[in-house]
This record gives C-alpha cells, sequence and structure tokens, in this order.
C-alpha cells in the first residue's frame, strides 16, 4: 500500500505544480473546506437530534414545532430549526459535488493532455509497441485510467479526509456521552470510544484477510476488458479484408476466446466480491444495532435520556465509521490501486521510451546527402539484418532498393528516419531537410479528405487550387466535390486510392527527401509508372528513395542497390 500511494502522489503531484496549480489549488481548498464544512453540519444535527428526542419523550409540543421550523433556547445555547439547517446542508452538498467535479474535469483534462503529449513525443508510441509488449492498450490507459485515477482519487481522498475529520470532532461527543465502565474494579473512561475502536479495527483485519485478492482480479479485469475491446475495433477497422477471406469463423473464435478470458476474470471476482461482502453487510448491520446495546444499561437505569440514547448511538456510528473506512472502501481501494498501478507502468515506459530515443541510429550533418557510416541494423531478438556498411545517396538522386522479402529493406528505412532503435553506426541526413516516408499502407486519419490530403499540415497551409490539380494529377479527379466531407476514408477508399492520397501529400508537401516503401504496390504497373513519372516531373529536387519488388520500376531510378546476405551493393 505504501508503493501504491506513492505512485499515486508521483501521478498527482504535476498537476497541483504545473501552469493550471492556482485553479487547482483553489478549487481543492473550496472543496475541502465545503466537506469539512459538512462535518461540522453533521455534528450540529447531532446535538439537534439530541434535543428533539428528548422533548418527544417529554411530549412537548411546542418545542416540537421549535426545533422543526424556527430555534430553540437550551442549556447549550439556541439550537436552530431544522428546516434552516436542512437548507444550509442542502447548499454546501451541492456546491461541494459542482465544486469536486470542475476539479475532477480540470484535472483529467491536463493530465490526458500532458500523458497524449509524453506518449507522442519523440516517437514514444512507437518505440512501446515496438520494446514493451507489456505495456499493453494505451488508449484505454489514457482514456479510461486517468479518469478512474481523477475520480477515484477525489472521491476516496476527500472520503478520508471527512472519515478522520469525523473521527476527532464525533469521538469528543462519544467519550462525554459514555461516561465510565466499571470492569472488575476498574474505571474506563469514555468506554464506549474504546469499543468502537476495537469493533473497527478487527473488522479493517478481516476485511483485509478476505477482499486482498481483489487487487490483483481488478488489474487483470482492466486488461482483458481492455484486450477485448481492441479485438472489436480492429474487426472494425479491417472489415473489408475479413470479409474477402471469410475469416469470420476464426474472428468469432478470437472474439469469444479474449470475451471469455474478460468473463472468467470476472466470475473469480464476483466471487472474492460475494465474500467480502459477506462480512462488510454483517459488519455494517451489526453496527446498527451495537451501540444502543452496549450503550441501553445506562439508559435502562436512568441515567440518559432518549436523546441521549439516540446521539450516542449516531456518535458511534460517525466515530466507528470513520475508523472502518477502510472496510467500506475496501473494494474500492482494490480497483483504485490496480489503476495507480496500470498509470504508473505506463508513464515509465514513456520515460524509458524517451531515454532509448539517444540509442537511435539517425543523426544530422552539414553535409548535403544521406550518409551511411558503419550502419548495423539487427532485429529485436538480436539477429543482424545489416552488417557495418558505409553508403553515400546524394541529393536529386532517385535510388532503388531492392532485395528479397524479409531482408531488412523497410527496417533500413526505418533506421534513416530515427525509429528503430537497434543499431550502430549512423544513418544521418542534411541538417534541415524537409524528409517524408510513405509506407505500404498508407495512414488516412480521421477527419475529412482534405485534412488526409495535407496531414500532417494544418488543412489552412493546404492552396486549394494546388489541391484540386494534384488531386486530379494522381487520379483522384473523381473525389474533388467530397474533400470537405467526413467519412470512414480508410475503408472506404481502395489501398490503390488511398497509397494516390499519400503521393499527393508528397506532391503538395514537396519534401527534399522521399522515402517510398512500397507506396505503390497496390497499383498495376501502369498507374504506378505515370505515379514516378509524375514525382520526377512535379519534384525534380527531391531525392527519391524506393522499395519495391517490381523490376519495371528501375527504369525510374539512376541507381539500383540492392539487400542481400546482410550486405548492400550496388548492382
Amino acid at each position: 500500500m505504501i508503493k501504491v500511494l506513492k505512485d499515486a502522489a508521483a501521478l498527482a503531484a504535476p498537476y497541483f505544480k504545473g501552469e493550471d496549480k492556482v485553479r487547482g489549488w483553489l478549487l481543492l481548498l473550496a472543496v475541502v473546506a465545503l466537506n469539512l464544512t459538512l462535518v461540522g453540519a453533521s455534528v450540529l444535527l447531532s446535538y439537534w437530534n439530541r434535543e428533539f428526542f428528548n422533548v418527544l419523550q417529554a411530549r412537548d409540543a411546542e418545542a416540537f414545532w421549535q426545533l422543526l421550523f424556527s430555534w430553540r433556547t437550551t442549556e447549550g445555547g439556541t439550537m436552530p430549526g431544522f428546516v434552516g439547517i436542512a437548507v444550509i446542508y442542502i447548499l454546501i452538498a451541492v456546491y461541494q459535488l459542482y465544486l469536486r467535479q470542475a476539479l475532477q474535469i480540470r484535472w483529467r483534462a491536463w493530465m490526458t493532455e500532458k500523458q497524449m503529449a509524453r506518449w507522442l513525443a519523440d516517437r514514444a508510441y512507437y518505440r512501446i509497441a515496438l520494446t514493451m509488449p507489456g505495456t499493453d492498450n494505451p488508449d484505454q490507459r489514457i482514456a479510461e485510467d486517468i479518469r478512474l485515477f481523477v475520480d477515484t482519487t477525489l472521491t476516496l481522498g476527500l472520503g478520508l479526509m471527512r472519515s478522520v475529520v469525523s473521527l476527532f470532532s464525533f469521538i469528543l461527543v462519544l467519550w462525554a456521552l459514555s461516561g465510565p465502565l466499571e470492569v472488575w474494579g476498574i474505571s474506563i473512561p469514555g468506554y464506549m470510544v474504546w469499543v468502537a475502536l476495537a469493533y473497527a479495527v478487527v473488522g479493517t483485519w478481516f476485511a483485509h484477510l478476505i477482499g486482498r485478492r481483489l487487487v490483483r482480479l481488478n488489474f487483470t479485469q482492466q486488461k482483458v476488458e481492455a484486450d477485448f475491446r481492441f479485438a472489436l475495433m480492429r474487426l472494425r477497422e479491417n472489415v473489408e479484408a475479413v470479409a474477402l477471406s471469410a475469416g469470420e469463423r476464426d474472428e468469432h473464435a478470437s472474439l469469444l476466446t479474449r470475451f471469455r478470458a474478460l468473463i472468467g476474470n470476472w466470475w473469480e471476482i464476483m466471487v472474492a466480491t460475494k465474500r467480502l461482502t459477506f462480512f462488510t453487510a454483517g459488519y455494517t448491520q451489526v453496527a446498527i444495532v451495537f451501540p444502543i446495546v452496549v450503550a441501553s444499561p445506562g439508559y435502562f437505569a436512568g441515567r440518559m435520556q432518549l436523546g441521549e440514547l439516540t446521539q450516542t448511538s449516531g456518535a458511534f456510528g460517525e466515530v466507528q465509521g470513520a475508523l472502518s473506512w477502510i472496510v467500506d472502501n475496501y473494494s474500492n481501494l482494490t480497483e483504485w490501486g490496480a489503476t495507480v498501478e496500470r498509470l504508473t507502468t505506463f508513464s515509465r515506459a514513456i520515460d524509458e521510451a524517451a531515454a532509448a530515443e539517444a540509442t537511435g541510429v539517425r543523426s544530422l550533418h552539414e553535409g548535403g546527402a544521406l550518409e551511411l557510416r558503419d550502419l548495423s541494423i539487427s532485429l529485436p531478438g538480436g539477429r543482424v539484418l545489416l552488417e557495418p556498411t558505409d553508403l553515400t545517396i546524394n541529393p536529386g538522386e532517385h535510388v532503388l532498393l531492392a532485395g528479397a522479402s524479409g531482408s531488412g529493406k523497410s527496417t533500413l528505412l526505418r533506421a534513416i528516419a530515427g525509429i528503430w532503435p537497434f543499431g550502430t553506426g549512423s544513418a544521418a541526413l542534411p541538417k534541415g531537410a524537409r524528409a517524408m516516408f510513405l509506407p505500404q499502407r498508407a495512414y488516412l486519419p480521421l477527419g475529412t479528405l482534405r485534412h488526409a490530403l495535407c496531414y500532417p499540415t494544418a488543412e489552412a497551409g493546404c492552396d486549394e487550387a494546388e489541391l484540386l490539380r494534384v488531386l486530379e494529377a494522381v487520379g483522384l479527379g473523381h473525389l474533388r466535390d467530397r474533400l470537405d466531407a467526413e467519412d470512414a476514408w480508410a475503408q472506404r477508399l481502395s489501398g490503390g486510392e488511398q497509397q494516390r492520397v499519400a503521393l499527393a501529400r508528397a506532391l503538395l508537401q514537396k519534401p527534399d527527401w522521399l522515402f517510398l516503401d512500397e507506396a505503390t504496390a497496390s497499383l498495376d504497373p501502369e498507374s504506378e509508372g505515370h505515379l514516378y513519372r509524375l514525382l520526377k516531373q512535379e519534384l525534380p529536387g527531391t531525392t527519391v528513395v524506393s522499395i519495391a519488388h517490381r523490376e519495371s520500376l528501375a527504369q525510374y531510378h539512376e541507381r539500383r542497390i540492392r539487400l542481400a546476405e546482410r550486405r548492400l551493393a550496388e548492382s
């Protein structure tokens, strides 16, 4: 638990030290103040309750109505009526909840934005997916775990604070009401306080013994829920491939396997929760009558009135409830602990990915050429794809990189792009040069077709006339009227059309260096040839490095380099 608290503090502290700290602290202090005021109102209500039941026992109708609607002067001072207390209590409760929710949404928004920025910075998202497979479902950790962390931290934290304040507030009331108890000739002052303490300690110990398995089970449940959701999302994104393969039976079996893992773990949570609830429900029910039973001898002996008995019962309940905070919140604490662990491991994975950024082989230099110097590339398992190699590609050249499938051509481009961490030596691009890498599977972001064409630059940076001209040039003129239509373009367009969109981006952005990783493989040879001629015509100063298997593409390149037997060689 100490480790969980340290991790939670490390997750929470940046918000209250960041740029939104003033508003965050003001909201937190306001919520705390209102929370403490609610405790004070509860103490006042306990004294009102005593007076109310005393006048009922005395059958004093005038005092009864005074205590309901106005005020009544008692030995302890003026007691306000219930209506006034209730109105103030309701106002405080409403604004305490409202301000707490305002703090929740601000904190969640800040934390989500920061985590997304860290995840996307320096391609940490890519390195995590590549080298840290245990850090599963980052989407769930950002979208769901942050929400749970913020909401549960505030709920549990404010609840704990209220319990502590209630404990010290009502323990004085209970001490004064219970009086001494003679046991074997020994006088025990405030005996009801000690009874409440013993009751809570025993209950907490049993709750921990019964419910500690829930920590592991809740962590696992969050993982399997995210795995199942990811599998559904992945199927949705690949509906055409599944339909063409008639893979419904296999997909159904795969989804059922993940869902059954979810259900199996849920059953374990149900069994563990059932055992814990048997105890906590019984513990709570016994606590209703337990203080009355313990205090009843004094009432029957005439040492206290009905009002004192009910106030004693209420004070005992507040003290016992405060001391039993862990028992009452054990299930929530286990879920919160699992959330803290998932966010902490995710944050550490981002830190490790950022630290590993320096291990890449990409660098920048003052020259104008792409220079590979003593460059070696391997796979995560250690298998070498490229032995130490030197190579120079001059500005303006068109180079075809060939080789058998799996020989490491795409990995070489990843190393040049600076996203592949497994290698030594250097792959140096000219400083200030604008490079663009187009993979075989074009990426179409969510939004309009215009956004997909201009990606990753802002739509405002794309000239309308140039956009329409390029769209026509790459063979997508039939889409000119749908530029501002939002659609699932990754599913709406064919593979070849998606590759045309990616090449249109290159024509619009005019990079100094263009790397094509089978970026035209989905096109027919005639269309492929047309687009390569278009690149040469539209981007005469751009250096083009292509990966392709079709020998026909050699005519569009001045140099042909082959990757074979872990070496690069001109061919």
